[in-house]
């Protein structure tokens, strides 16, 4: 991710945070970290590190908005396995948005894991595609500056502590390619879990005869959630 990033410069910075906030399992964290480093070393700017790769994501989750806000809940059950999410992963932004104005936009794009789906949720809960930009604007700029900063920052303490600036630009990328690789596996694990546990539960289903509960837990997961409350519901 070093090389590249140093190679391509902003094109590749631009690219890893538009595929990031599409829900796809590339960590920001890095991304914004190691960018941050490299502007310590005067290879990129600190300030187009923050602008463009903040643009980066914001186009990305407005992708995933509009993913969302079209296909509903359903086109998420079909299409997340490719995307490496859980139901749980899904489940646990859909808790986080439910019930809450569309400010939780803004700090949803700043806690890890529900960030990278924040966009994808918004979509399918209805937020209003003004009041997301808005927010979704705000999370993210907050997010770019200080992990941008953050890598800014250790990576000054870095250069002027050691002579060798390469080989410390070679361990950050060692570092970065180990926690994506973990990252990813980590994924794939969980929904290797999910998907023996839903064919356990279908084969027990099945064996009992009862197909009630099955039916009725896939109509309420094809159904979309809004964030809005419901006429005379209890505020």
């Amino acid at each position: 991710m070093t090389s590249f990033l140093t190679d391509a410069g902003y094109g590749a910075l631009i690219l890893f945070a538009l595929i990031q906030s599409c829900c796809i399992p590339i960590s920001s964290e890095i991304t914004f970290g190691v960018a941050g480093f490299l502007a310590s070393q005067g290879r990129l700017s600190l300030a187009l590190v923050i602008l463009i790769g903040a643009v980066g994501e914001l186009a990305g989750s407005s992708i995933a908005y509009g993913l969302g806000r079209l296909g509903g809940r359903r086109t998420v059950e079909r299409y997340r396995k490719y995307l490496l999410m859980t139901r749980k992963d899904v489940e646990r932004a859909e808790r986080f948005f439910d019930g809450r104005g569309s400010w939780v936009v803004a700090v949803g794009r700043v806690i890890p894991l529900i960030r990278a789906f924040a966009g994808l949720v918004s979509g399918f809960m209805e937020v209003p595609f003004a009041q997301f930009e808005i927010f979704n604007a705000i999370g993210t700029l907050v997010w770019a500056t200080a992990l941008s900063l953050i890598g800014y920052g250790l990576g000054s303490s870095w250069h002027s502590a050691s002579k060798h600036v390469s080989q410390a630009s070679d361990a950050l990328a060692a570092v970065a390619v180990l926690m994506l690789i973990a990252l990813i596996v980590y994924k794939a694990i969980e929904m290797r879990k999910e998907r023996r546990a839903a064919e356990a539960a279908a084969r027990t289903s099945a064996a009992g005869g009862d197909t009630a509960p099955t039916a009725a837990a896939a109509t309420s997961a094809d159904r979309p959630h809004s964030h809005r409350r419901q006429p005379g519901s209890p505020s």
